[in-house]
């Protein structure tokens, strides 16, 4: 399970003073899953991501972002719930660093990525902002297999479902990160901002009862129905909180905090890490 969050400025320019895209993210996985925290990649230093270090998927990745000619890409990766692809023979890692390493726009490497899919069923959210203030997110999945141009004119939502079915945890959190959103979009009020978003991504609310939840997972589903998963029971939950920010002049900051070990309620460790694109 995982959240995503997401806001873009379609202005069609950068906006002085306002942030172009709000990025606002949970991971849900194992606590005892080995990880590194978002840093910029050492074969790839224009990319800024975590990584996966679970035995046989070193190096790939849950969220990450990166600019090359012009262009500022970040990929996010959301496994799809209740859904079986006996045939998948490839590690999903690899689908956001592919995109944030490279060159190919998101829409043709969503069409490449689904015309040779071997994964285990996802959904696959791509961002991408040029320098003169165009924007484009696509949500590719392989569960049913599609593309879908997102409408930028308001906040959007992603879960653990196709996109047209969302979870009641992705529609009431996108109400919230939308008000939040309209709040706080002037790069002065980056505190506010960020203090809220976290609020947001640390909220244990249950949205439940939920239709499509239930189905998808029947025995887990009032356990997974807040924006802030936790299980201890099971090892599992939200462990890394992410949020993205990027200004009218391009400017990204992102924030992350992740669990320092495999208790929830022990320590997080705090990640900031600032770059001019």
């Amino acid at each position: 399970m995982c959240i995503l969050f997401v806001y873009v400025n379609t202005n069609g320019k950068p906006i002085s003073g306002e942030y172009k895209l709000i990025l606002a993210s949970n991971r849900d996985e194992h606590f005892n899953r080995p990880a590194k925290a978002a840093a910029p990649w050492e074969e790839n230093p224009h990319v800024i991501g975590g990584r996966d270090m679970e035995p046989g998927r070193e190096g790939g990745t849950w969220l990450a972002l990166g600019s090359r000619d012009g262009v500022i890409r970040v990929g996010a990766l959301l496994n799809v719930s209740g859904e079986n692809k006996p045939n998948s023979t490839t590690g999903r890692g690899p689908i956001v660093s592919g995109y944030v390493a490279g060159s190919s726009s998101n829409e043709n490497y969503s069409k490449q990525l689904l015309a040779n899919d071997t994964y285990g069923p996802f959904n696959f959210v791509s961002v991408e902002l040029d320098r003169t203030g165009g924007a484009s997110v696509l949500h590719a999945s392989n569960a049913p297999l599609k593309i879908d141009q997102c409408d930028l004119r308001e906040p959007l939502g992603f879960g653990n479902s196709p996109l047209d079915n969302p979870l009641e945890k992705v529609k009431h959190g996108r109400k919230r990160f939308g008000d939040i959103v309209d709040k706080r979009l002037k790069v002065g009020c980056k505190d506010e901002l960020v203090n809220e978003l976290l609020g947001l991504l640390r909220s244990n609310e249950k949205y439940f009862p939920d239709a499509e939840l239930s189905r998808r997972v029947p025995v887990s589903a009032e356990k997974l129905s807040s924006i802030n998963v936790r299980v201890p029971e099971y090892g599992y939950g939200s462990r890394t909180r992410t949020i993205i920010l990027v200004d009218h002049e391009n400017h990204m900051e992102l924030i992350e905090e992740t669990m320092a070990s495999t208790d929830p309620d022990g320590e997080w460790q705090r990640t900031n890490i600032e770059r001019q694109f």
